[in-house]
């Protein structure tokens, strides 16, 4: 018998921007990090002989949390990935939830019958999981192993080990990021001595504790996209764009609406997805625009313009019109993505920082000093046909 300790990675972009990652490669968050440490003093007195993840990068610096404190070998393990998601890749779920409810809604409640182009049948993910888990704990036999995988297929292995039909998925819970299932494996097939468990992670570091979709099976917050209008738009944007001035510098000298309108037509016109406004359902909540031209020859791209309505902060939107914007560059193959913020503006650098950005520079402003600040991409998707076994 093989004892195998099956985690789930730790928060990546995708979950805190709300963006779906299959194979879309994003990194591991500051939040992730934190559960990264609380995972390896979970680990730290399990013995353990061998280790194993995803080839995915979140699954992979996860791993370090055994590492740290076990002399071991990583190895990585294509069939040990998500679930790929096809034409989703990258997508906000606000933009599939609104695009296609039906699928959106198999997804989530009935995944058998969940079909989009390039995506991964349920019964293969299923029996992908289960013999690439079979297979390594058999290499392992009598020892213990620990596996970092992720969220949709361990539930998927949960449910075929329980017998539980997709119609039913309802009733396998999801596991929280770097949750620990415990499985006990022999050449005839493994049975769950616990799932999912979280005790390792305080309130303040679980994923879950900010979340109420998983508890709840209603994902409310999940911000959508659409190309701004400047037919009938205009106006909007400049009394957002005159705000975001005005907050920034205390008062509006120096602010030219006209420059800003031509600049953001500019950007739109060469990326139709470059001038965005956010919605939650059909209200408008912010606006992010993209210039991505700026840059493009030292493989960068900039935001412009990103801004919350007033009523709509503290929500955590925030995070997905970041998430936006990193995705597009992403899929324009830029490296980084770079911005201006004011010296004044603390609580927007905060922001800035905690989600990756770093000082790189500064240049003068009106009022104060602009930090120039960059965030590193990484490699965003790596596709994997569908059915590759």
């Amino acid at each position: 018998m093989t004892k195998v300790y099956l985690i789930r990675h730790a928060e990546a972009e995708g979950n805190y921007y709300r963006r779906i990652q299959g194979h879309w490669d994003g990194r591991i968050t500051a939040l992730g990090m934190r559960q990264i440490d609380a995972l390896a003093e979970r680990m730290k007195d399990v013995h353990i002989d061998a280790l194993y993840s995803s080839d995915l990068s979140r699954t992979k610096t996860t791993a370090q949390a055994i590492l740290k404190y076990h002399d071991l070998e990583l190895h990585t393990d294509v069939r040990l990935r998500e679930v790929c998601m096809g034409v989703w890749e990258g997508r906000s779920w606000g933009d599939v939830m609104h695009d296609d409810p039906v699928q959106y809604s198999n997804f989530s409640n009935d995944p058998a019958n969940w079909q989009v182009e390039g995506g991964e049948s349920w019964d293969h993910l299923q029996h992908r999981i289960y013999d690439a888990i079979l297979d390594i704990a058999a290499r392992h036999d009598g020892q213990t192993i620990a596996i970092v995988s992720h969220g949709t297929a361990i539930r998927a292995l949960m449910c075929l080990l329980q017998g539980v039909g997709s119609s039913d998925i309802h009733t396998v819970r999801h596991g929280d990021n770097t949750c620990v299932t415990l499985l006990d494996v022999t050449k005839n097939g493994m049975e769950v001595e616990y799932a999912c468990d979280n005790s390792h992670l305080s309130d303040e570091l679980s994923t879950f504790s900010k979340q109420t979709w998983w508890r709840t099976g209603t994902d409310l917050g999940n911000l959508r996209f659409r190309p701004l209008d400047f037919e009938t738009e205009s106006k909007f944007y400049l009394r957002c764009y005159e705000d975001a001035w005005r907050t920034s510098h205390g008062d509006t000298e120096g602010f030219v609406p006209g420059l800003y309108l031509i600049s953001a037509k500019r950007w739109q016109a060469e990326n139709p997805g470059a001038v965005a406004v956010a919605l939650e359902d059909d209200t408008p909540v912010g606006i992010i625009a993209l210039d991505t031209q700026r840059g493009a020859d030292e493989g960068k791209g900039w935001i412009g313009f990103f801004y919350l309505l007033p009523e709509h902060r503290g929500k955590r939107y925030a995070s997905q019109l970041l998430g936006y914007a990193t995705t597009l560059f992403t899929n324009l193959g830029r490296q980084a993505v770079c911005l201006h913020v004011s010296e004044d503006n603390l609580h927007a650098q905060g922001f800035y920082r905690h989600t990756g950005f770093v000082q790189v520079g500064e240049t003068v402003g009106v009022g104060a000093p602009l930090l120039l600040m960059e965030k590193d991409l990484g490699r965003g998707r790596l596709p994997m046909p569908a059915e590759e076994t």
